[in-house]
Order: structure tokens, then sequence, then C-alpha cells
């Protein structure tokens, strides 16, 4: 087999995995190429960020100017929500911050409260549905972080991720396991001064 073909091979490969991640059928990016691999005989495995950027171009492809509207709607809402918890310092992250959001995507914010709790009253008396809320422990590399996730949906019905950390960790970078670049998302006047200017602009490394 040739360059040209392998290179051929790792896109199809790529495009295949994205499309499993795109409808459902897969979640986990690693579950998605091995299922992708396995389609087509291959032992090439892309990297994450192909994959990524592979499944940004079928969203964009399938959902045309309809998904530019919809982030723009995502990233009001996840303002509104920012400044009600602008004390704690949030940080909208995920898709919505990557302007990668596509159908199903919901709205992922990082903040830091002790107890997190309060933050479950603040939504509450803000109508903000609640669904649920737990406590997950994840382990990177040796060291384990301990989060709060908090569940919700807005008044217009997005779904919404609040993902409470210790203050303690209050500036500790954190990296995407997606692109391997560092998380930085935006912050409240960050993403204020984005919707005033470029308000569905992407950031990609």
């Amino acid at each position: 087999m040739n360059h040209v073909d392998d290179n051929d091979m790792r896109s199809r490969v790529c495009r295949e995995a994205a499309t499993l991640l795109y409808f459902g059928a897969e979640k986990e990016y690693k579950q998605a190429k091995l299922k992708a691999a396995k389609t087509f005989g291959s032992h090439f495995l892309p990297t994450n960020t192909e994959v990524a950027l592979a499944l940004d171009k079928i969203a964009e492809e399938r959902e045309g100017p309809a998904r530019k509207e919809r982030l723009l709607v995502m990233r009001q809402e996840a303002f509104k929500i920012m400044q009600l918890l602008n004390t704690y310092c949030p940080l909208l992250i995920g898709s919505v911050w990557r302007g990668t959001a596509r159908i199903g995507s919901d709205i992922d914010i990082s903040l830091y409260a002790d107890p997190p709790e309060q933050i479950l009253e603040l939504l509450k008396n803000s109508h903000i549905k609640v669904q649920h809320s737990c406590w997950t422990r994840v382990n990177k590399q040796g060291v384990t972080f301990l989060s709060y996730h908090i569940y919700a949906e807005t008044e217009t019905k997005l779904s919404i991720e609040i993902v409470v950390h210790n203050p303690n960790e209050t500036g500790k970078k954190r990296k995407c396991d997606i692109f391997g670049d560092e998380i930085k998302g935006l912050k409240t006047s960050e993403l204020e001064k984005l919707l005033r200017e470029n308000a569905t602009k992407q950031f990609l490394p």
C-alpha cells in the first residue's frame, strides 16, 4: 500500500468515526475510531483532533446556516447564566466555547464554589430547571480530580452542564482531551465582547 493509499484510508476511517459520533452510534472517540477502523479492516487510527475536525465538517454539511443561528442562541443563553453566577468565576467551555456545537450539544460551564450545593439554589431561584446533580471522580495521569456536576435546562429548553470545582483549584490549567490544547474558555466579560463583535467565531487550535 503506497503513501497516498495510506492517507486515503486514514481519511475514510476518520470520516466514519466522525459519522458514528454525529449520529450517536458511539459516544466516545476511542470506541468510534476502533469501530471505524474495523469497518474498513484498517490498522490506521486517526487522532481525536482529526476526528473532531471531521465531525465539525459533517455538522456544517448537514445543519447548514441553522447551525450558526443555534450557536448564537446557545452563547446568548450561556451569557445569561454566567451573569447569574458571575461571583463564582464561570467559564464557558466545551463545544459552545469552541464554536463546534451541533444538534444535541449542551452548554458547558465551569466554575468554583464551596459548598457546590449553593449553585443549585441559585439556579432553582432563577427558574432554571435542575434535572439532577452528582459528584464525579476522574483520574488523569495518576491525579484524582473531584467535581460536582449539575445538569439543567434553560427556559428555552437548552441543556446545560455546570461543573463545580473547589475554589482551591481556581486558575489551574486544564488540557482538552480532544484537541490536546489548554482549555482557555471564555469568561463572562470575554463572552459579552464576543457576542458584540464576532458571535459565531470558532476557537480551534
